[in-house]
């Protein structure tokens, strides 16, 4: 029982006061779910919660409501002392590595809602436990999905401290001449238009996407390269 009560306050007292006002928040609402907010009726489970921080860690970081229906109404929390317990151990104990949160507390009449900071990472990718295996997600417009292995490599190669280059030989020629004409491409139609294995076709596609050259956008599960807008 005394190892419970442990385990129990190492996740408490986190919560600090919320410098928003109620009219700051609904406004905030107002804006509706995002890349870069979410609304949560509640906290489900660890396991659920850590999804959506992972997503907003792996992409531009972002802020969960919890307390808030899909709809913007504001329901609140009865009590918030179990949602920060699972919210801390989703931080740190589902992601991996942890995930430096920030609670904050917003009352609003006899109920509160958390706003829940999660900041970008700067080691990526950002990865959730799973019953068999690590998870990593990533935030596409107002969902948390599941990131392709081609944006997991970029996520990693963007978050190392080697510098990237890429070579402008005949394969890349071809690229940039179709995306020229039909504006992206995805893994599968470059290995067919450069006559190679979709291994081999995803690694030049990730090394131009990590190069700036190029950015990258999921659709319908599948990851389409376009050129990146630095470089338009």
């Amino acid at each position: 029982m005394e190892d419970e009560f442990e385990f129990y306050m190492q996740y408490s007292d986190t919560v600090k006061v919320s410098k928003l006002t109620r009219s700051d928040l609904k406004n905030l609402i107002q804006t509706g779910e995002s890349s870069f907010l979410e609304f949560k009726h509640s906290v489900a489970s660890p396991e659920k919660i850590a999804r959506e921080m992972a997503a907003f860690a792996n992409t531009k970081g972002g802020t969960i409501l919890i307390g808030v229906e899909d709809n913007g109404e504001i329901l609140g929390v009865e009590g918030y002392h179990e949602e920060e317990f699972w919210l801390n151990q989703a931080a740190s104990e589902e992601c991996i590595p942890e995930i430096p949160i920030e609670i904050e507390l917003l009352n609003v009449g006899e109920r509160d809602v958390l706003i829940v900071k999660v900041p970008e990472a700067i080691e990526k990718p950002i990865y959730v436990k799973g019953k068999q295996t690590r998870q990593v997600y990533i935030r596409l417009k107002d969902e948390s999905v599941v990131a392709s292995d081609e944006y997991i490599e970029v996520l990693k190669q963007n978050s190392s401290d080697e510098g990237v280059t890429f070579e402008y030989g005949e394969k890349e020629q071809q690229l940039f001449r179709f995306l020229n004409e039909y504006g992206d491409i995805t893994v599968k139609r470059f290995s067919l238009l450069i006559s190679v294995t979709t291994y081999r076709a995803a690694k030049i596609l990730v090394n131009l996407v990590s190069a700036g050259v190029l950015d990258l956008f999921e659709k319908d599960g599948v990851t389409h390269y376009t050129f990146s807008h630095k470089t338009s």
